[in-house]
């Protein structure tokens, strides 16, 4: 997710939450000294060579649970017949590990090739999955598909656009913006109930409904003491990265993918509220014209938030796109 600055939020009036079509399991698996909060749907039993492990990656201050909704579409479509898994990146959600002031992207490559490998998801060998990612997560997914172009069989891109080019010049302000910011406290405001953190999700997207935004504030915070809940993410996200983002790095790895990939954004999305002018649509266009095997597909009354605003369009889309033999 992408958010504003905090504000003051008034609590939002109580709403009956949504209710799962297909609720999760929970479990956690131990990788790199992190402890792996995970969502499942399913066990591997459900695995074949043309449904594999679906693996749905979330975005900067998301958390895994935030997939239900596609989920429950999913499974209106086809039944409860996929192995669908949706952790918590480090630093979000329920995944814990050691304190750290800084977090780093290539951290995020790694966590994922050990998921891949541990038996919790009782992947045989090498074997290929379907593989998506939202925003801060669809970068991942790219540059992970390039880098390990065997193990995707699909790969689905939601609106994981990179970030503006850097520049060598650029680098002694950012190293010194970090350096000040690691000697200042960074923290989350609190919230003083669930309701509350459901009206910050609302106000964030208005077009997440009411039960949707219920059933999610208790996955997306936790009480820390009676009458304050706090958002479960790391604060330390909020410093910049000192490491410059090399756009010739990162188109490198694209044009390693093998997989068919699917790009889909919403109608609504608007870049310039995050980069301003400093990204123009024509370098991203020259960029994604680099991933070989390329689809696209555009939702509309939809903004960044896909899997909230529009599951059933966004679902049908992914079913049609992973069954498709021909692709």
């Amino acid at each position: 997710m992408n958010f504003p600055s905090p504000l003051q939020t008034a609590p939002a009036e109580a709403a009956a939450p949504y209710r799962p079509r297909r609720p999760a399991d929970r479990r956690v698996v131990s990788l790199r000294q992190q402890s792996y909060h995970l969502c499942t749907w399913g066990d591997a039993s459900l695995v074949t060579p043309e449904r594999p492990l679906l693996l749905l990656l979330h975005g900067w201050m998301d958390v895994g649970a935030s997939f239900q909704f596609l989920v429950d579409e999913l499974a209106a479509l086809e039944g409860e017949c996929r192995f669908v898994v949706a952790p918590d990146w480090r630093g979000f959600g329920r995944t814990q590990g050691p304190p750290v002031d800084s977090y780093w992207f290539a951290d995020y490559l790694a966590d994922l090739d050990a998921l891949l490998r541990d038996p919790a998801l009782g992947l045989a060998g090498d074997a290929a999955i379907d593989l998506v990612g939202h925003s801060m997560g669809g970068n991942v997914v790219m540059l992970y598909a390039g880098v390990r172009p065997a193990r995707i069989r699909r790969l689905v891109n939601l609106e994981g656009f990179g970030m503006p080019r850097n520049t060598p010049e650029q680098a002694p302000r950012r190293y010194a913006q970090w350096l000040d910011e690691l000697a200042e406290p960074s923290r989350l405001r609190p919230y003083p109930s669930l309701a509350a953190v459901a009206g910050r999700l609302t106000k964030n997207n208005p077009r997440l409904s009411a039960d949707k935004a219920a059933w999610l504030a208790p996955h997306w915070s936790q009480e820390t003491s009676p009458g304050q809940w706090e958002i479960l993410g790391d604060p330390a996200h909020k410093r910049v990265n000192p490491v410059l983002y090399r756009v010739d790095e990162v188109l490198a790895c694209w044009r390693q993918i093998t997989a068919p990939v699917l790009w889909v954004e919403g109608r609504e999305t608007d870049v310039t509220k995050w980069w301003g002018h400093r990204y123009p649509r024509e370098d991203f266009e020259a960029r994604i014209a680099e991933v070989p095997r390329l689809q696209r597909h555009l939702l509309t009354d939809c903004g960044h938030m896909l899997h909230h605003d529009q599951p059933a369009a966004l679902a049908a889309r992914l079913k049609a796109f992973l069954d498709d033999p021909n692709v």
